[in-house]
């Protein structure tokens, strides 16, 4: 008999098109985790709804966070792959799971700080999303979840809760554990090396799983190395970005004869983008090329992501009962 292998619980929110640093941060670690953890695989869509979208582009992103996921290497008969919104158990348990969370400690969440100072005064989804993060994780009976340093908080938070939760109504919830993926998940900009690789930063400060080889170059080759323009600075942040790249990316005997160069001084930048988009184009080729494959085959993902949620709500639902019964509710 073997043992039952722990689960992983993520989530990538359909927010456009999906770039290289979500791809080496999020997906490719979770590839390699198939065999040894149970991964629950989730696009949040009640998540995305929080910031400003357009309703008629949000069932196609949701279906290309999916094709990217598959594309970049899920097996959906190792993993399960499903859409949040499908499985209502989520907002349910964040209901329940107000009631022992208080307004302060939201408050104090520094994803909201940022959007109250960026945006004014926000709405109610982004001081609960902690809380819905939270269920997210919980309804799984979630034992690890793969995070950046930025999303350390809301586990922190989440662990906070079971604690609260356990104490009031009995050891019901499981306290999940973080799950450091390294130095993948702290790739930067391209133009703005000091804020990290994002959609809401615009087009040319990532490279997208979709791009073609024409954008990639130009993105890259047009990548900041130094504060006004290039500089032979090699602590510079934008030149730190790319290698970091090229490490994640290239043969360590590529990534040595660079920095081989760079210690001496003789690196030239427009060698070291040119070496990079090389890189990308190629990493990104088979990726590609499966995503066209899925793109005309799109009954497939349907059944891959109905089959998904239909496994989600099951272990859901029993989880949710559990919980319900430990406050009273039937």
């Amino acid at each position: 008999m073997t043992d039952k292998k722990p689960r992983l619980f993520t989530g990538i929110q359909p927010t456009g098109n999906l770039h290289v640093g979500n791809f080496l941060g999020a997906i490719k670690p979770t590839v390699k985790y198939q065999d040894k953890y149970d991964c629950f695989l989730c696009v949040v869509d009640l998540h995305a709804i929080t910031k400003p979208y357009k309703p008629k582009d949000l069932p196609t992103n949701v279906r290309n966070v999916a094709i990217d996921y598959l594309a970049g290497g899920i097996d959906p008969k190792k993993s399960t792959l499903f859409i949040q919104s499908h499985v209502p158990a989520h907002s349910e348990l964040m209901w329940l799971l107000n009631t022992v969370t208080s307004v302060g400690e939201l408050q104090r969440m520094i994803q909201y700080k940022e959007f109250k100072e960026r945006f004014g005064d926000p709405k109610g989804g982004i001081l609960n999303y902690p809380i819905l993060m939270a269920a997210d994780i919980l309804i799984y009976g979630t034992d690890v979840v793969p995070v950046g340093d930025d999303q350390t908080q809301h586990i922190e938070l989440t662990r906070d809760i079971v604690k609260k939760f356990n104490n009031q109504f009995g050891k019901t919830l499981r306290e999940p554990k973080h799950l450091t993926l390294g130095e993948s998940l702290r790739i930067m900009s391209l133009n703005d090396p000091s804020k990290k690789m994002s959609k809401s930063l615009g087009t040319k400060n990532y490279i997208a799983l979709s791009d073609s080889e024409t954008n990639i170059r130009k993105k890259v080759m047009s990548a900041v190395t130094g504060v006004g323009g290039e500089q032979k600075d090699s602590v510079s942040p934008g030149v730190k970005n790319l290698f970091t790249l090229l490490e994640l990316l290239a043969p360590k005997e590529t990534v040595d004869h660079m920095k081989k160069h760079e210690e001496k001084g003789t690196l030239q930048y427009v060698e070291l983008k040119a070496v990079l988009a090389d890189h990308i184009i190629d990493f990104l080729k088979p990726i590609q090329e499966r995503r066209v494959e899925l793109e005309n085959n799109l009954d497939f993902v349907a059944k891959v992501l109905t089959e998904g949620s239909e496994k989600a709500r099951e272990v859901a639902n029993k989880n949710l009962k559990e919980i319900k019964g430990k406050m009273g509710i039937f």
